[in-house]
């Protein structure tokens, strides 16, 4: 099949008689390879084609890989907050203060991942008890959101509409 001619143009030394012995000095190429045969097993891939994703899997998985160390190394590390609590929430997004992640709602999840709740994370980072844990754009989209919808005056309005009721009745 076409696997060999890429690993021939890849520049990887193969076995010829066995065409699947292959040698290579990245970890990720073999699992990159075996992404690349299931694809090509069920798509019509070009060489090129090939070529192309066996590179871009196999660099993806060790920048992966190396950013998955690299995040547990520093959680290790980190004692105190990776963020001050006062500058992680910005117009555009909210910084987790454990991690330093970028979110628009830092929600439920991701806190059980650092084995908080969204009241115990305010509590430890200085937040107020009724802080939404969200970006500024998005509190002020529902702020508005809910001013459009004036509920408070349909509250009042049923309010007084079930206390003029029973004033009729007793007359």
């Amino acid at each position: 099949m076409y696997i060999f001619h890429v690993c021939v143009y890849l520049g990887i030394e193969t076995n010829p008689p066995l065409r699947g012995a292959i040698m290579n000095t990245n970890p990720y190429f073999d699992q990159a390879m075996a992404m690349v045969q299931a694809q090509a097993g069920v798509k019509q891939m070009t060489p090129a084609e090939m070529i192309a994703m066996v590179k871009d899997l196999a660099e993806g998985l060790a920048k992966l890989s190396g950013s998955e160390v690299a995040e547990c190394v520093c959680e290790e590390a980190a004692e105190g907050p990776v963020v001050d609590p006062k500058k992680a929430i910005k117009q555009n997004s909210i910084i987790c203060v454990e991690c330093g992640k970028s979110f628009k709602i830092l929600g439920k999840k991701h806190l059980a991942t650092h084995g908080l709740t969204p009241n115990e994370y305010r509590e430890k980072h200085g937040y107020k008890k009724g802080t939404a844990l969200v970006c500024k754009s998005l509190a002020k989209q529902r702020k508005e959101k809910m001013a459009s919808m004036r509920i408070w005056e349909k509250v009042e309005s049923r309010g007084k509409k079930s206390t003029a009721k029973p004033a009729k009745a007793e007359k």
